[in-house]
């Protein structure tokens, strides 16, 4: 048995494996609090991790007639960019800041600015700065909490922080340590310059985690841990991973051609590549992998942001929105929606709103506008696609993850619109599932067994082939008329 865990920015989830029946066999969930403000604050006690992570265990564990010492390891999904600071005494210093905070959008610019600018940056650490990142978190806090700055021991990620409470042990892994934006991507080490100017005082040997191959373990549960939740103390704690990372492996897509692509609030698009993008495209995250390989990313912010919107607009149901998209032809009359409610990442425009435009006497209907605005969701991620092709990412199959992907007409408007056959994984707690993988590989390599970890995802992860979405030749010529008509607004718009 395995366990694969994601704590997200909502809540934690627990998955438990059987590695003989490729079966998850328990399962549990939890929900965190938030601590928010206008002013762009996003942080949570790292607490609340701990509490949910041990809950949901206790869930996924009720009713099972396992003998628990079968768990041999753990794997840990994390939510990506966040930052906990402990002090020699292991205490946090602040609540974690959370990838989806912007507080800190002044201090990533001034350290975008003091590396030389977009190029300089590239060019240093192999990645572009983005205030979600880790980076201009630590500057912020010397700022504005510089007494406690003093203090800090231990700067580490959220998926670091339940592996250190796990373990006792101060390590990393490549994958999620890349999305801290002080780590060069492509010599996979932390960059001394970058450091230094985020953080004076402070030193990457003592302050940092170890970092490590994501095959190794992290160790064994501390006494103490194993005790609590009734597993046996050999249990290792595999390396883990961002929840993107973990999700692509959770997905099988640890090898070129696959795509996995998530329909969620916001969206993203990731792929496998044996070698770090070259083009120094500063709209492409330039990560590791969890595979130890790389995983080149997009994020979109309004996907199913922008179709709940309508429903709430139009106070109508999941249902009732999909009844009304199946009753509107591709392109939706001539209406095309610039989704941009939130701003948007890729491309890059923070500061954007939304237009509705094309409207007539004639095709102003309810069925035109939830079509234009499905269809403007998956635009987003298209752009993002196509940048993957210009970086010569050439997708055979897109496994579709998140909300959206529930939805079958939609299915179809991704095989379409993307030209590429869809399909979805059986499991959609991809990231937890993920962990779970990891887990089974890093214990097998624990005991000389050097099984691969694509063998292990072909028994894992299943694909509904009820869900397989072919394109149809008809429609890829109608949405590529709809996605370049996408594009000229967009150009108008923002320029």
């Amino acid at each position: 048995m395995f366990i694969g865990v994601d704590c997200g920015t909502q809540g934690t989830k627990v998955l438990i494996c059987d590695s003989r029946t490729h079966c998850v066999v328990g399962s549990g969930y939890t929900k965190h609090d938030m601590i928010s403000d206008n002013n762009g604050r996003r942080e949570q006690q790292v607490s609340w991790w701990i509490e949910a992570f041990l809950s949901a265990f206790n869930q996924a564990k009720e009713g099972l007639t396992i003998d628990l010492s079968t768990i041999k390891a753990i794997g840990i999904s994390g939510q990506q960019h966040g930052m906990v600071l402990l002090d020699k005494f292991d205490n946090p210093l602040h609540p974690a800041k959370l990838w989806c905070d912007t507080e800190t959008a002044s201090e990533n610019q001034e350290i975008i600015e003091l590396m030389g600018g977009a190029k300089g940056v590239m060019s240093q650490i192999g990645i572009m700065l983005q205030t979600g990142y880790t980076a201009s978190k630590i500057l912020w806090f010397k700022k504005n909490h510089p007494e406690s700055y003093a203090k800090i021991d231990k700067i580490m990620l959220p998926h670091d922080y339940l592996n250190y409470w796990l373990t006792g042990q101060f390590v990393s892994e490549y994958g999620d340590a890349s999305g801290t934006g002080y780590l060069n991507v492509k010599t996979r080490q932390y960059d001394e310059v970058l450091f230094s100017h985020i953080a004076p005082g402070l030193s990457i040997k003592k302050n940092l985690p170890k970092l490590i191959e994501a095959n190794t373990p992290i160790g064994k549960l501390k006494p103490e841990v194993a005790e609590i939740m009734e597993l046996s103390p050999n249990t290792l704690v595999a390396s883990g991973g961002g929840d993107n990372m973990m999700g692509a492996i959770g997905t099988g897509n640890i090898k070129p051609g696959i795509v996995t692509m998530s329909l969620g609030t916001s969206g993203t698009l990731y792929a496998y590549s044996d070698t770090p993008m070259q083009s120094g495209n500063d709209l492409l995250a330039n990560f590791c992998s969890s595979s130890n390989g790389w995983l080149p990313l997009i994020c979109t912010m309004n996907v199913t942001a922008s179709t709940t919107l309508m429903q709430q607009l139009f106070k109508i149901d999941i249902n009732t929105f999909t009844e009304y998209l199946s009753h509107s032809e591709p392109g939706a009359q001539g209406i095309t929606l610039l989704p941009f409610f939130n701003g948007e990442r890729v491309p890059a425009l923070p500061n954007a709103t939304a237009a509705l435009l094309g409207l007539t006497n004639d095709n102003a209907t309810q069925a035109n506008i939830i079509r234009a605005t499905t269809e403007a969701a998956t635009f987003t991620l298209r752009y993002g696609l196509d940048i993957f092709r210009q970086e010569g990412i050439i997708p055979t199959e897109i496994r579709l993850i998140g909300g959206g992907s529930k939805n079958p007409v939609w299915r179809q408007m991704v095989a379409d619109v993307m030209n590429t056959p869809v399909v979805c994984p059986f499991e959609h707690e991809a990231a937890a599932l993920g962990g779970a993988i990891q887990a089974k590989w890093v214990y097998e390599h624990s005991i000389g067994n050097k099984m691969s970890l694509a063998e292990i995802c072909d028994g894992f992860v299943g694909l509904d082939e009820d869900t397989r979405a072919e394109p149809i030749i008809e429609n890829i010529a109608k949405y590529e008329t709809s996605y370049q008509r996408y594009l000229s607004h967009l150009v108008e718009q923002y320029g």
